[in-house]
């Protein structure tokens, strides 16, 4: 897909790419069987630039486009799924939303260490009793002079264990619902804010996923994010670049299947020729191409939107929901190819497969991603 890239774009594609191949690949497999968090790949990552692409250099960014940044996490997720999600959930979960809805005073005192990586940032909405439905959140802010008190738990945040600063959302006038959320940025550092259980994963074994808990935490009042019960707004206008992330993950994960799958299928003999010979194995990787490249084209759309500046909703979810569904099924077809081999630990697909599931439940699980298309659609 070269042919639509610049050369800024394509530059920072075969940065990656090679930084991603010698630094990540050779120790990929070991950090997710130990659940090792992967914190020097994490800060060349940042030497790299990498944890501020698409944002301003007067802010310690890059100052490139959002295609550029969807090109990096998916060379990062094409050798480890969880150093891509990482990545994609510090910038465009943390980063962006304080770049897009704080005050002057906010993006100089946090965005600088962010985009510099000097920090690593999460978002925390999420909550027991509310996934889907954000509205259902019960973390409280109340308003104490001049500082805002935080109670309530968060669940399943993404680098919560390893941030720095969290965007937080809390309800600020509970009987408004959805109209009374507001979104809060938070310092690790905080009294009051609580690392909770580290939770035990099926895939992205060496990502940070854990509980946050927020007990009388007081930060300043100057650290609202957006407009006071606007939070919602601000919640589901970041998810909509979180989504273009988690895309950009799964098709790393399914150029893996590809990848690996068209390798092995040269090499493998049965019936005297190896099994590319095949016509049952020709087909199967000519539908992961396929759908591979559909799904980019797809994710390569609503990251030319969002760096456009025009509106990218509709285009994000159905990336999101079309590569994470590609990314399953190639990594599928990947261990068909592999036969036996394929389900064993000492090949990559089966850690693909289960590295693919969860792109298709976070950032809004599929079957949202549907009901926002289809509201977009049937307008």
């Amino acid at each position: 897909m070269d042919y639509l890239l610049t050369e800024d774009q394509v530059m920072m594609k075969d940065t990656v790419a090679k930084f991603a191949k010698q630094v990540i690949e050779p120790v990929a497999r070991e950090n997710q069987e130990k659940e090792i968090y992967p914190k020097e790949i994490i800060q060349q990552a940042a030497e790299l630039g990498l944890m501020g692409v698409a944002y301003p250099e007067e802010y310690g960014g890059v100052e490139m486009d959002f295609v550029s940044y969807m090109l990096a996490i998916e060379e990062l997720s094409r050798y480890c799924a969880s150093v891509g999600v990482t990545v994609s959930a510090h910038s465009s979960l943390c980063v962006d939303p304080i770049f897009r809805f704080g005050t002057e005073e906010l993006k100089q005192k946090y965005l600088p260490d962010l985009c510099s990586g000097e920090k690593l940032g999460c978002m925390a909405l999420t909550e027991p009793g509310a996934g889907s439905d954000a509205s259902g959140i019960k973390t409280t802010a109340k308003l104490e002079g001049d500082k805002w008190i935080l109670n309530g738990s968060k669940i399943f945040i993404t680098n919560g264990g390893e941030a720095d600063v969290c965007v937080v959302f809390a309800m600020t006038e509970p009987e408004k619902k959805v109209k009374g959320i507001s979104a809060f940025v938070v310092d690790k550092d905080t009294p009051g804010y609580t690392i909770g259980k580290h939770e035990e994963k099926m895939g992205i074994k060496s990502s940070s996923t854990t509980e946050l808990v927020f007990q009388d935490c007081a930060i300043p009042k100057e650290n609202l994010l957006g407009e006071l019960n606007k939070g919602f707004k601000v919640a589901m206008m970041t998810l909509d670049g979180g989504r273009v992330g988690i895309a950009s993950q799964a098709l790393g994960i399914a150029r893996a299947c590809i990848e690996e799958s068209i390798q092995y299928s040269k090499e493998r003999e049965q019936f005297g020729k190896p099994i590319a010979a095949l016509q049952a194995i020709q087909w199967m990787l000519a539908d992961m191409a396929t759908e591979y490249d559909a799904a980019w084209l797809l994710t390569y759309r609503a990251s030319l939107l969002k760096s456009q500046g025009k509106p990218y909703t509709k285009e994000a979810a159905m990336a999101k929901m079309k590569a994470s569904e590609v990314a399953v099924d190639c990594a599928l077809k990947a261990i068909q190819i592999h036969g036996g081999y394929g389900y064993m630990r000492e090949y990559n697909p089966e850690r693909y497969l289960r590295d693919a599931i969860i792109t298709k439940i976070y950032e809004g699980t599929n079957e949202i991603m549907r009901l926002v298309v289809s509201s977009s659609i049937m307008k």
